[in-house]
């Protein structure tokens, strides 16, 4: 009986891999077929014939390389400096022992139950005043104030023994050392998981980078993307560079997700119990 469980187990959940990895397939097997075989009927999901000479044709004719570099710079950029700033305003509401901090910690928490949209005015006005719009450091910028790294960080520096923090005091450590060569060492799997999350964030952001960036050579990979099937003129007509334009946008997040599953995994597992 017990083997029945866990054989039915294993074929639910194989089942619903499939039914999430089959428009993956689909997607990335799509860019080595011919625009014929897309639509022909029975549909196949494996091409018929592969012709390299073609693929490496519509390679060429996909220009989403120059947005692709974009998401990169925005991404490791942007979650690199969110790291730092969240982690840092995490450490002080934790670790400062100060009222104060916890009061503007409650104040960032409730801001984060506004809509999205209602920040686009304001920080837009922000941005122009300051002389950041259209310009990729103002959109790394705009998004320093990630409220959820900040809560995850605090929750996680909670779980920290001060045992190790007053040690550390004790031998005359400050506080930039103490967050650095103890805090981070004890708590990796909150770093990469937040940075994991926020760069995959960052990279597939469309609504504010759309509305800030007006100048096409800035575009991220996911207005670029839409750019293509535009004014390219692919959309509905060469589905071949469809596929293969949507799986190269896709490709560096499943390889990400894929190298840094371990560590995402154990963060949610040692975060299964987080008190507030």
């Amino acid at each position: 009986m017990k083997r029945v469980k866990v054989l039915t187990k294993y074929i639910f959940l194989a089942g619903i891999s499939i039914v999430f990895l089959f428009p993956f397939a689909w997607m990335f097997l799509g860019a080595f077929k011919s625009n014929n075989e897309i639509w022909q009927t029975p549909y196949k999901l494996l091409p018929t014939h592969i012709n390299l000479s073609e693929f490496i044709e519509n390679l060429k004719a996909i220009k989403l390389y120059g947005y692709l570099l974009n998401s990169f710079i925005v991404g490791i950029a942007g979650t690199a400096l969110i790291l730092i700033v969240s982690s840092m305003f995490a450490y002080g509401v934790v670790f400062l022992n100060n009222r104060n901090m916890d009061r503007i910690f409650v104040i960032v928490i409730v801001t984060y139950m506004l809509p999205g949209a209602v920040t686009y005015v304001p920080s837009y006005v922000i941005l122009a005043h300051m002389g950041l719009l259209n310009t990729l450091s103002g959109l790394v910028f705009s998004n320093l104030a990630n409220v959820f790294a900040v809560f995850y960080f605090r929750q996680a520096f909670k779980k920290t023994s001060m045992d190790f923090v007053e040690a550390a005091k004790i031998d005359g450590a400050n506080h930039r050392l103490i967050l650095r060569h103890v805090i981070l060492p004890l708590n990796k799997s909150a770093f990469s998981s937040v940075g994991l999350l926020t760069f995959i964030q960052l990279y597939n952001s469309y609504m504010w980078p759309s509305i800030m960036l007006t100048s096409q050579d800035k575009y991220l990979i996911s207005q670029g993307l839409r750019q293509f099937f535009i004014q390219e003129g692919a959309y509905g007509m060469n589905w071949a560079q469809v596929m293969l334009a949507s799986t190269i946008t896709t490709l560096p997040i499943l390889v990400i997700l894929f190298a840094a599953q371990k560590w995402l995994m154990s963060a949610i597992s040692q975060d299964s119990g987080i008190k507030f």
